[in-house]
Order: structure tokens, then sequence, then C-alpha cells
């Protein structure tokens, strides 16, 4: 097994305080701990959002016994939700490649045992396609034409496809957490 390098301790990194010349503190923080802040609230906001369309909207418009009021339903809150996420996904992106690069942690791709990196990046590839990619491709057409015609099994697939994503996400969170504390081989 690999040893894995001592990363420097925020100490080392930056004073969590300057001293100004009237003898005042002013706190610190360096920018890995606001990239890392960033990235975390980026991802909360992403999969919390897909948690509530998942878990809140999705068996809401299923119950309403219209198809286009359930489809109404979902898409004021997906048409919204979906910006939004783009907005999170691309702050993850961006903010996960800034701390590769400040911390030089490229070669961990190469190792075994950074499999919750491989994992992470897969995720957000995933969802980047479906957002930027797939869905400008007109699938919330498609969905919406479907969901006309057969509402019931097509909030049935979605709900399927979102608790399989909810899943994913959640497994490859808790990986990652673990992962970058130390505790997964």
């Amino acid at each position: 097994m690999q040893a894995r390098e001592r990363l420097p301790s925020r100490t080392e990194r930056a004073p969590l305080t300057k001293e100004q010349p009237a003898g005042r503190l002013i706190p610190m923080i360096d920018d890995l701990a606001a990239a890392r802040a960033i990235h975390v609230l980026a991802v909360v906001h992403w999969i919390g959002g897909m948690a509530a369309v998942t878990t809140i909207v999705l068996p809401y418009a299923r119950r309403l016994p219209d198809a286009n009021a359930a489809m109404s339903s979902f898409e004021t809150f997906e048409r919204r939700f979906a910006r939004q996420a783009r907005v999170s996904v691309l702050l993850t992106g961006i903010s996960g490649l800034y701390m590769l690069w400040r911390l030089a942690a490229w070669e961990r791709f190469e190792s075994p045992s950074f499999w919750w990196l491989h994992l992470m990046v897969a995720l957000w590839i995933v969802f980047v396609l479906m957002l930027f990619v797939v869905e400008p491709l007109g699938i919330d057409r498609l969905f919406r034409s479907y969901g006309l015609r057969e509402k019931d099994h097509a909030f049935v697939i979605a709900t399927r496809l979102h608790w399989a994503a909810l899943l994913v996400a959640a497994l490859t969170i808790g990986a990652g957490v673990l992962g970058a504390h130390g505790y997964l081989p």
C-alpha cells in the first residue's frame, strides 16, 4: 500500500490571525480553506436540491390527478432549480480543480487507493453532462410529452432515476469525506 504524504497543518499553511500595527488581530483564512468551504457548500446545495426533487417534488406531482397539473408542478420547481444546480455544479468543479492544483494532488488519480476521488469526478461528469448537454438537447420536452400521455409511468421512471442518482451521490459524498480524512484504504 502506498504511504500517504502528510499535508501541511493549518498553522504551517497560513496563520489564523494577522497582527496589525496597533497590536490588533484580524482573522485570516487561507485559500485552501476557502476553496473547501465553497466546494462543500456547492455540493450541499446541488445534492440537497436533488434530494428535495426526489423526496418532495416528484411524489407531490405524481399524486396530482391531472397530467397537465402534475407536469406544470414538477416543471415549475425543476426549471428554477436547474439554473441554480448549474451554478453549484460549476462551483463544485472549479473549487475541486483548484484544490487538486493547490495541493499538487494530480498523482492521486494514478493510485487505486484514491478510488473515492475517481468516484467524485465521475459523479460530477455525469451531472455536467445531464445539466449542460442532455437537458438542453430536450430531455425535458421528451419527459413532458411522455408525462402528458403516461403520467404515472413517466413519474415512476423519473423517481427511480432520481433515487438511483441520490443514492450514488450520498455514497460518493460519504466516501469523499472519509477518504479525504484518510479513513479509507
